[in-house]
């Protein structure tokens, strides 16, 4: 037997995951999308609590999705990255005539209140089986005229009707007609319908954040303005300063940007979500309406640019500010290479004077040396005169000798100066 991969079989079933269900008309569909933190536990906890009560099986506690007949109404449960939704639906003996009573009446009220979560999103959806004389009425009279978006969807097999407004009881509502829709079709039609909106309403979670940034960046890019002006005309001793202002600045959008980049992008990846689910119900027109993708496109797509926008003003600034940054550290290195240019001409300077100073003491060095030798050589040709050892006078052998005494004075000197240079080579060439 080969050795499989320990995340083969979970990955091959991936596929199947949160699968379609079956549907039939005509139906009552409620649908709930609630906010929660990454890794929060308390909304599975209170979904245990209601499968407890009617005495049914409890999810195992790494499953992401549930579908269980809860008695007269069905549960379906999913975890997502920062939400949960409840869709619950129950089949209807007729084609309804209005939405009440809704699916989420057939729900313990006091579990429904006590859900963990900031609810988003909510949705009610009537399925009928037929279009009867009663269906305008049914559509005119839960749905707002002004607004109203129909099409149809799944290539012509079925009618969807929306006005994207909350009613009085803060649900949305939809009416899809559906004739002969295969079960499993009709799954799939009602589920692209509930993500549509559920996608919508996550995706403009990005909006409040784009607004807020709009006006912080406004503020940002004239302080920038600011400093950069004031950088073409600063002394140097002002630059440390101003390069402090940048680096304030910088930390400001960086963290706005962290603080940002990840609702922005989600918002991108949930608006993408939204239009392809869109493609998916393969609309077309219904005479005087606007469709769904129509809609979404003149609504929705606006909305999103702002967020997109927002992000790249973010970026774009931070870029800005990194190049003015560099442009104010490279006229600081200038001066500060110019600087120390003016000390190394000015220690050149001073080394030359010390050298010649040091010139001048050698000569004198050279001479008090020679004097003093030239002493010395005195003292001994006058005792070798009076022991009658020296046939010359004392004066001329002190004349003689103080050429001699010099030459040997100034060639030892500069053996000196040239093994000094070779020790100072070595050290630069060999630092350690």
């Amino acid at each position: 037997m080969l050795k499989p991969h320990p995340l083969r079989e979970s990955l091959h079933n991936e596929v199947h995951a949160r699968p379609y269900e079956r549907m039939s008309a005509p139906l009552a569909l409620s649908h709930l999308a609630l906010l929660t933190p990454p890794g929060e536990t308390a909304s599975r906890v209170h979904l245990h609590a209601l499968l407890k009560s009617r005495h049914l099986p409890l999810p195992s506690e790494e499953a992401g999705h549930l579908s269980i007949d809860l008695g007269g109404v069905r549960l379906r449960w999913e975890q997502h990255t920062e939400f949960q939704t409840y869709t619950f639906w129950r089949q209807l003996p007729d084609n309804p005539s209005s939405f009440e009573p809704t699916a989420v009446a057939s729900v313990p009220q006091d579990w429904l209140r006590d859900v963990p979560g900031q609810w988003l999103v909510g949705l009610h959806v009537l399925v009928t089986s037929t279009r009867e004389d009663g269906h305008d009425a049914l559509v005119r009279g839960s749905l707002d005229e002004e607004s109203l978006i129909g099409s149809t969807v799944m290539d012509g097999q079925a009618e969807v009707y929306t006005d994207f407004r909350l009613h009085g009881d803060g649900f949305g509502r939809v009416v899809l007609v559906a004739a002969s829709m295969h079960p499993r079709r009709l799954g799939r039609t009602v589920q692209r319908l509930l993500e549509v909106e559920t996608y919508r309403m996550t995706a403009l979670m990005g909006l409040p954040a784009a607004r807020e940034v709009s006006a912080t960046l406004a503020d940002a890019e004239r302080d920038l303005a600011q400093i950069a002006g004031q950088i073409r005309s600063a002394e140097q001793d002002r630059e440390p300063e101003l390069l402090r202002q940048l680096t304030q600045l910088a930390g400001r959008v960086e963290s706005l940007y962290a603080s940002t980049h990840a609702r922005f992008s989600a918002s991108a990846a949930y608006f993408e979500l939204v239009q392809r689910r869109i493609d998916e119900l393969h609309e077309h027109r219904l005479a005087g309406l606007q469709t769904i993708g129509e809609f979404m496109d003149r609504r929705l797509g606006p909305a999103m640019q702002t967020c997109a926008w927002a992000a790249r003003r973010q970026q774009q600034l931070s870029e800005r500010i990194s190049r003015t940054s560099n442009l104010l550290r490279t006229r600081v290195e200038i001066e500060q290479q110019q600087s120390s240019k003016e000390l190394l001409d000015a220690m050149n300077k001073r080394q030359e004077v010390q050298l010649r100073l040091q010139s001048a003491v050698e000569g004198l060095s050279v001479a008090a040396i020679t004097y003093y030798g030239a002493g010395l050589v005195g003292y001994l040709a006058k005792g070798g005169k009076e022991a009658g050892l020296l046939p010359l006078s004392p004066e001329v052998l002190v004349a003689g000798s103080i050429p001699l005494i010099a030459l040997m004075v100034w060639s030892g000197l500069r053996r000196l100066h040239q093994m000094a240079h070779r020790v100072a080579g070595r050290e630069v060439l060999n630092p350690h």
